[in-house]
């Protein structure tokens, strides 16, 4: 089973990581939210408190096969500001592992170094911190290992684009029509 590790800081866009962790579960791929500050509890940009799975200390992370990042400003500036979590960026794109993020987080996979020459999509007015991209204005897109998302409103789709990533187009696309998703065709 493939298993991915989405990393919570205080201040993240709480659709945007549930939505993602949710379409995995759904698709049979592990999702273990992960505490950045190593809290039990992580509250997110709008005051919803969510219980991580485990801490990012205590995360042996060469179990998983992706790491995703989820927006939101305070969390995303948490999450660039942490060494452990820039290195560890590092090392899943040079591992060929899947590196995701969503709304101001692309930011992140940028500081790290990691969008040089690739389609990604952030938050709108934040473009010029994807040094080195080739900006796309597209709900998520994804470049190789990588996969970025536009903002809250592209939650679903980018979601969709991480369970393609891992089981292909046609189970996200089954999954899309399971969960009623716009444009699934039924």
């Amino acid at each position: 089973m493939k298993k991915t590790a989405m990393i919570l800081a205080e201040g993240f866009e709480e659709v945007e990581a549930l939505t993602a962790v949710d379409l995995l579960r759904r698709a049979g791929i592990g999702c273990d939210m992960v505490a950045l500050e190593d809290a039990e509890l992580v509250t997110g940009s709008h005051g919803i408190g969510v219980r991580a799975d485990r801490s990012y200390t205590g995360t042996d992370f060469e179990e998983y096969d992706g790491v995703i990042l989820p927006g939101g400003l305070k969390g995303t500036e948490k999450l660039a500001a942490d060494e452990r979590l820039l290195a560890l960026l590092g090392c899943f794109a040079a591992e060929g592992k899947l590196t995701a993020a969503i709304c101001a987080a692309p930011t992140v996979l940028a500081k790290a170094g990691l969008l040089e020459g690739k389609k990604a999509i952030c938050y709108p007015g934040l473009e010029e911190k994807l040094t080195g991209a080739e900006l796309c204005c597209e709900p998520a897109v994804r470049d190789g290992t990588v996969i970025t998302g536009r903002g809250m409103g592209a939650s679903v789709p980018f979601g969709l684009e991480l369970v393609s990533y891992f089981e292909g187009p046609e189970r996200a696309q089954a999954l899309a029509e399971k969960v009623v998703w716009q444009g699934s065709g039924k």
